[in-house]
């Protein structure tokens, strides 16, 4: 009988200690997008990088448009031309579009210019952030802070654990 009491004393006690942990931890969420939003240095950055975009894609498109034209030309001077200028015009439009394509993988592709643009003027915002929810979350005894905007799991979460403002306030930047 002192066995079975013991051990079910053992078993409630470690029963009540785990149910204490689970209850002891904290959880919050933060809102990237919305915290973005108010950070006028990423807006900033938004329309530089737009600025710059824009201007590339200006540039790229002036490619393609001279090759354009240099095919039209072409087609229209075709029954003029030798065999051999036939073969130089058709290598200068091909030469002149793989251009404007080399200069869109440049600007534009998965580790373009853009692209490291983009990474080199973030991570300064990204740094900023990441250490005003590790200070909150310290201060508070938060074990996990999701990002409820790149949470696609998160169906629904109290807007009571959303600590988006505190972060803000904590980086000097007004709600």
């Amino acid at each position: 009988m002192k066995k079975v009491f013991l051990i079910l004393t053992i078993t409630l006690s470690v029963a009540f200690v785990t149910t204490t942990e689970v209850r002891a931890q904290k959880f919050a969420l933060i809102d990237m997008e919305y915290i973005l939003k108010n950070i006028p240095q990423y807006e900033m950055m938004n329309e530089q990088l737009t600025r710059l975009s824009e201007n590339w894609q200006a540039e790229i498109e002036k490619l393609q448009q001279e090759a354009q034209t240099m095919y039209k030309k072409y087609q229209s001077e075709l029954v003029f031309l030798s065999p051999e200028m036939k073969t130089k015009r058709e290598e200068e439009i091909v030469k002149k579009e793989q251009e404007a394509q080399e200069l869109k993988r440049k600007y534009f592709g998965a580790d373009g210019e853009l692209y490291k643009k983009r990474e080199e003027k973030m991570k300064p915002i990204q740094d900023e952030i990441y250490e005003a929810v590790k200070a909150i979350s310290e201060e508070k005894g938060y074990q996990l802070v999701i990002d409820r905007a790149s949470a696609v799991s998160v169906i629904f979460a109290s807007p009571k654990i959303d600590i988006s403002n505190e972060v803000l306030l904590k980086m000097g930047y007004q709600k």
